[in-house]
């Protein structure tokens, strides 16, 4: 998988890295039980701080999408389904930027059509039993 990161983004890199790492799950790019490179090695890859691929790492490891094993590193699983007051919160985004797509006179059709594509690349997933 290619991680790009934009160093002149306002989003900070850590959580660009994150976005990609779960954008790569599920479109299937990143397969449940992969090995993810080393703090180290993706540092050097990308040419930033050994501190800023830890915390990415880390804030994967908390959502419950990196498992971390002290022979194979960083590996990757799928995460236990949301609890209701994660889906509502979910929600609460996804509301967000609904309405500043309608603000910005994005078109339902558009929208809802971009969804669909979306929806339909990513990878069907069921709980990963070896974690």
């Amino acid at each position: 998988m290619l991680l790009e990161i934009n160093t002149r983004s306002e989003i900070p890199i850590y959580q660009q890295l994150s976005e990609q790492i779960i954008m790569g799950i599920a479109t299937g790019e990143l397969a449940i039980g992969e090995s993810l490179p080393t703090v180290r090695q993706l540092a050097d890859e990308l040419g930033v701080n050994t501190m800023t691929i830890s915390k990415s790492y880390n804030q994967l490891k908390e959502a419950g999408y990196l498992i971390t094993d002290r022979r194979k590193g960083s590996i990757v699983t799928t995460p236990d389904a949301y609890e209701e007051i994660d889906k509502n919160d979910l929600k609460k985004r996804l509301a967000q930027l609904l309405a500043e797509a309608k603000i910005h006179q994005f078109k339902e059709a558009e929208l809802t059509a971009f969804i669909d594509k979306t929806w339909s690349d990513f990878a069907e997933f069921k709980k990963d039993e070896t974690s």
